[in-house]
């Protein structure tokens, strides 16, 4: 039985990864989150009562608390996907993405060297560090263009700053020590379980209230949508077949304008939630009624493309979700789940503005 470790898996890809390697009959699951505000055990409570599942309460950053994990649970395969990963706050607040990306991640995976060290023959040889993300540490593409595992990294926010100084970290233990160890590298992901301060599910909370839709600047900015489930399918197989000291870049050719976006979950929600049923008769008549442009982001990195074309070559995997089908299973599910929605919003965000505290 394979032992995962996936750090964050009580976040929004986390928690969907969580639930794709237990459907592995010979899989055994740990998660380690410390439950930040993205963090919910809501997102994996259908997996408490399994024997294969465990849920560790911590930091990546605790070295004491990772080192006991890694004696305990003896992981053949870690997925490091804990982070702080949303471009506003780290506008705001830079300190906690420094702690949690760049120094976490140091911990994580010096402790990973060492537990690494330590074991003998297939264990040894079979065992994989995982690295999971982002293309914004390419920084921004023109109208032209696609980034690559061969992409200089150019970072512009300080959450891409401080993804690119993990994946630095992880490519320097592999060179530097032998870990097996992995980067991806992937597109804007959205499905279930995403917390609202990301594009998709703030535009959809937002228009099923009746409330404004913020879109930054004029819209044009252009990001490529993967669908998380498609995501997990990657990481998969890089685990299982990708070298170590490689990188793999994950793409869902999805590429769309923010606005086109916005539009796209209106005409959904017009359709599967429509505003004068809900709203009754002074509710607009289609959701893009609602549409507001708002001052753009600082630094608003233009446009993001992936060329995938590695990892289909040597892995075999491609997306299988179009964007449109993706879209229309995410607004589903939001709409079945509007306790948890509810929920999430009780607590630490209300689908306020982030990103303009400083100047």
């Amino acid at each position: 039985m394979t032992t995962f470790l996936v750090t964050g898996g009580a976040g929004f890809i986390g928690s969907n990864l969580v639930h794709r390697l237990h459907e592995m009959q010979d899989a055994r699951v740990v998660v380690l989150d410390l439950l930040t505000y993205a963090g919910n055990l809501e997102n994996i409570a259908d997996l408490e009562a399994s024997p294969r599942f465990s849920f560790v309460h911590g930091d990546i950053g605790d070295r004491a608390l990772i080192n006991r994990v890694l004696e305990l649970q003896a992981p053949d395969v870690i997925f490091n996907l804990a982070a702080e990963s949303h471009v506003d706050r780290s506008i705001d607040s830079p300190r906690a993405f420094v702690l949690t990306n760049v120094l976490g991640t140091f911990e994580l995976i010096d402790a990973s060297l060492s537990h690494w060290s330590t074991l003998r023959g297939a264990r040894r040889d079979q065992f994989r560090f995982v690295h999971v993300s982002t293309d914004e540490v390419y920084g921004t593409l023109g109208e032209q263009g696609r980034f690559s595992e061969s992409t200089s990294y150019a970072p512009n926010s300080p959450y891409a700053a401080t993804k690119a100084g993990a994946d630095h970290l992880v490519r320097a233990y592999h060179r530097t020590f032998g870990l097996p160890a992995i980067t991806t590298n992937c597109s804007n992901n959205f499905g279930p379980y995403q917390f609202p301060e990301k594009l998709i599910p703030l535009v959809l909370l937002q228009a099923l209230a009746g409330e404004p839709l913020p879109v930054y600047g004029d819209g044009s900015n252009v990001r490529d949508w993967l669908y998380v489930a498609d995501h997990c399918e990657g990481l998969v197989q890089v685990a299982e077949r990708g070298q170590p000291g490689e990188t793999y870049v994950l793409g869902g050719y999805g590429e769309r304008s923010n606005l086109k976006v916005v539009e796209a979950v209106c005409d959904l929600l017009d359709e599967l939630a429509p505003p004068r049923d809900r709203l009754g008769s002074e509710g607009p008549a289609s959701h893009r009624a609602l549409i507001t442009f708002v001052t753009d982001r600082p630094g608003h990195d233009q446009r993001y493309a992936i060329d995938p074309s590695k990892i289909r070559r040597e892995l075999g995997w491609t997306p299988k979700t179009t964007f449109e089908d993706g879209l229309r299973e995410t607004i589903r599910w939001y709409l079945a789940h509007a306790d948890w929605c509810a929920r999430i919003q009780s607590r630490s965000y209300q689908r306020q503005r982030l990103g303009l505290a400083r100047s």
